[in-house]
């Protein structure tokens, strides 16, 4: 079982307490992020492992499929567990030709968040991160006001923001609480941050740094997509001392790099994922780090 926990929205009047190892469900859906998982049966057994394992942070999208991990998800564990946080992203939708295009106009969030409150089966989302994608024509403050709006009006109950830059970060604190940022993070992937489907570059480091200052968590995604193919033979060396895989270490070195870092690894496979949830039985000791660095 996962030991470490961390606090959500710790400030707020409702708090969130989480295992510090979530899952990310977009692996879930078939080639492409399209469509239904290769194996359904299989997709929902991850699922359901997850709370059999101790995980209660879950990742999703109601553009993921389209609307097929949402689905998978209520279908797996609904009537959901007290404690579950269930996450999910508003600002960007898929065309038929698959291709990612923005949905960030405040009627277009407003819609999204209400699919998502169909397709889980809710009637308020814990948590929804708005997502930039590249492209859009609507001002941050724009989209970030309507996302504060349906709080207020108690569809949501948490905000957070993802593929932002250090000054979108700002400017959204600026404007309400910040629960929880999820962008582009891992140990081969921290100088700088490309915008998802979009070639715009946004700061790693330097939003990990506001999101310690600031005690919010940081949510990584793509940290292993990013990390395993890029070679790192310090990354070998460490597995090689503790048996494990390199994917492994990567993961261990998000849990050891920041006490504010929330992994959310995603896969299709029930052996990955219980070789994931292994990760956070190693322990690196600070020669480790200093070498991974």
């Amino acid at each position: 079982m996962i030991k470490d926990e961390i606090i959500i929205a710790a400030e707020s009047k409702n708090p969130l307490k989480v295992k510090r190892f979530g899952y990310g469900t977009m692996r879930l859906t078939g080639a492409g992020i399209w469509g239904e998982p290769a194996n359904r049966p299989e997709a929902l057994k991850i699922l359901k492992e997850c709370i059999k394992s101790g995980i209660n942070f879950i990742d999703t999208a109601d553009y993921y499929g389209e609307d097929v991990t949402n689905r998978l998800i209520a279908e797996a564990l609904f009537p959901y567990p007290d404690d579950l946080v269930i996450c999910t992203k508003v600002g960007g939708a898929r065309k038929p030709d698959k291709s990612w295009i923005p949905f960030n106009r405040p009627e277009n969030l407003r819609s999204s968040i209400d699919n998502n409150l169909r397709t889980l089966k809710s009637e308020q989302i814990t948590l929804v991160h708005f997502r930039i994608i590249a492209g859009g024509d609507v001002p941050f403050k724009e989209s970030m006001q309507a996302m504060f709006e349906m709080q207020k009006e108690g569809k949501i109950l948490h905000v957070g923001v993802s593929n932002v830059s250090p000054d979108e970060l700002q400017t959204a604190m600026s404007m309400g609480n910040i629960a929880t940022v999820e962008n582009m993070y891992g140990h081969a992937q921290r100088a700088s941050i490309q915008l998802a489907h979009g070639g715009e570059t946004r700061g790693g480091e330097e939003v990990l740094a506001i999101c310690e200052g600031n005690e919010i968590p940081l949510i990584p995604y793509f940290s292993l997509f990013q990390s395993m193919p890029k070679k790192d033979e310090r990354v070998s060396v460490i597995a090689k001392k503790y048996n494990a895989t390199e994917a492994q270490i990567n993961l261990a070195w998000l849990l050891h790099r920041s006490p504010w870092i929330l992994p959310i690894p995603g896969t299709s496979s029930l052996k990955h994922f219980e070789e994931n949830l292994k990760a956070t039985e190693i322990k690196l000791s600070e020669e480790d780090m200093k070498f991974l660095e």
